[in-house]
């Protein structure tokens, strides 16, 4: 049974910084792909925000590209999202999920992140 728990969502001014951690548990091959999808209010869909594998590549949805940054510490099994410069448009909840590929099998619960004008 894949577990992942999430940490590190908060409310920032715009421009400020804030970094979330995602750490997994089980699963085995089903951790090739983790990464982040965030859902802006309730009801509408999650996009993906940044996703990386196993060998460690990454990709970004065109919004956070060269102000947010994913990695991960295998030794941990943990995967981490470094947001800079944040602006009110990427208020969400932050979900962290993997699988085979970025159509995530396992998800965790989310966490809120705010970002104020």
């Amino acid at each position: 049974q894949v577990q992942l728990v999430e940490s590190g969502g908060g409310a920032v001014q715009a421009g400020g910084s804030l970094r979330l951690s995602c750490r997994t548990s089980g699963g085995g091959y089903s951790r090739i792909v983790t990464g982040w999808y965030r859902q802006a209010a309730e009801g509408t869909q999650r996009e993906l925000v940044a996703i990386i594998t196993m060998g460690g590549t990454t990709q970004y949805s065109d919004s956070v590209k060269d102000r947010f940054t994913i990695s991960r510490d295998n030794y941990r099994s943990t995967v981490h999202l470094q947001m800079n410069n944040l602006r009110p448009e990427d208020t969400g909840i932050y979900y962290c999920g993997s699988g085979r590929s970025q159509e995530f099998d396992y998800w965790g619960r989310g966490t809120q992140v705010t970002v104020s004008s």
